[in-house]
């Protein structure tokens, strides 16, 4: 590895100029991924460690970004512990036999990475031999993955989901626990085959009240990154799109960066989570709709926002959407290169 940008930003070590990375950044937006999805679905892809390492790699090489996100699903665990599911095109994860009741939870099984999940370790060790930049691993977060587990599909409303939580809360956190315990499992054999930094996503998280997410979602996602201090690593939380409200619950975690989506000034979500973490955000995706010149405007005011301070990421605050340009992305991370060692070699930055 000859680029730890990224790790000296997570860290919130000096860097000579800002790294970015973006969510989702191998994806559809990229012909040459479409081409490949034609022929494998995303799961397909995954069980093939030289197709997910090379797929992975795309992006670093065609963009230059600072760190690689390991190509996977947040639902790729859960068949270890007895969930069946597809990924179905348009919709998402479609669960075939959903977790509604704690019958349904005394059927699950605890994870078994390297009988079930050993062609995704196998995909970090490739990367680990052949990646210049940091390899990033993830994980879901037990709320997001609850939110697909219960109400059986992608939702809005959350409904069935709440309605768990609020009825039945013994049974809502033994269901939690059991999905903390899965992720944390899952994370540690990611760092020991090779994986620099880890990010739990909980891209939906952002749908509860304060209260809640205190209640009946922080103790399991502290535990998972409690469960996880003793990897020297960097770790990343991802509270999801509007979770704004959630960040001054977060102060308490063993995590080392705070992902932030697009509705938070960066000012204000560092305020919030008490200046404890360095931070990751917050491109809005879809202003890589607009011209090269709107986006460089954007850009430089989050740069010069997040520069005021070291530990500052570079990325969008959710993930790339498919019609996104390959071109324009390119030409985002040449600017926030160019832009950001330009200022920092000023002494821009505290």
């Amino acid at each position: 590895m000859t680029n730890d940008l990224f790790l000296r930003a997570c860290r919130g070590e000096a860097v000579e100029r800002v790294p970015v990375w973006y969510m989702r950044q191998a994806g559809r937006y990229d012909p040459d991924y479409r081409k490949i999805k034609e022929k494998y679905s995303l799961l397909e892809i995954c069980k093939q460690p030289e197709l997910a390492a090379e797929v992975t790699l795309m992006p670093i090489r065609k963009l230059g970004v600072d760190a690689a996100i390991l190509y996977s699903d947040i639902m790729n665990p859960v068949a270890s512990i007895g969930i069946d599911f597809d990924i179905v095109k348009d919709v998402g994860p479609v669960i075939h036999n959903p977790v509604r009741s704690e019958s349904d939870i005394d059927r699950l099984t605890p994870i078994d990475v390297e009988r079930d999940l050993s062609h995704v370790l196998e995909t970090i060790k490739i990367l680990d031999r052949e990646l210049k930049v940091p390899l990033i691993s993830f994980a879901g977060a037990p709320f997001t993955l609850a939110s697909y587990i219960i109400e059986g599909r992608p939702s809005k409303s959350y409904i069935r989901t709440k309605a768990l939580m609020y009825s039945e809360p013994k049974v809502w956190h033994r269901l939690m626990g059991k999905l903390a315990d899965m992720a944390a499992i899952y994370l540690r054999a990611h760092i020991s085959s090779g994986a620099k930094a880890i990010q739990l996503f909980d891209s939906w998280v952002g749908s509860l009240a304060p209260h809640d997410f205190k209640e009946f979602v922080l103790p399991h996602v502290e535990g998972i990154f409690a469960s996880l201090s003793d990897l020297d690593v960097p770790k990343i939380y991802f509270p999801g799109v509007s979770s704004g409200e959630l960040l001054p619950h977060l102060a308490g975690l063993k995590a080392n960066v705070i992902g932030l989506d697009w509705r938070v000034p960066l000012s204000e979500g560092r305020r919030r989570i008490g200046n404890k973490f360095a931070i990751q955000g917050n491109l809005d995706p879809y202003v890589l709709t607009a011209p090269s010149e709107v986006i460089h405007e954007h850009a430089r005011r989050l740069l010069d926002e997040g520069m005021k301070e070291p530990g500052f990421i570079f990325n969008l605050g959710h993930g790339l959407f498919p019609e996104a340009s390959l071109d324009k992305l390119r030409d985002l991370t040449d600017f926030i290169h160019l832009y950001s060692e330009r200022q920092l070699a000023a002494g821009v930055s505290s």
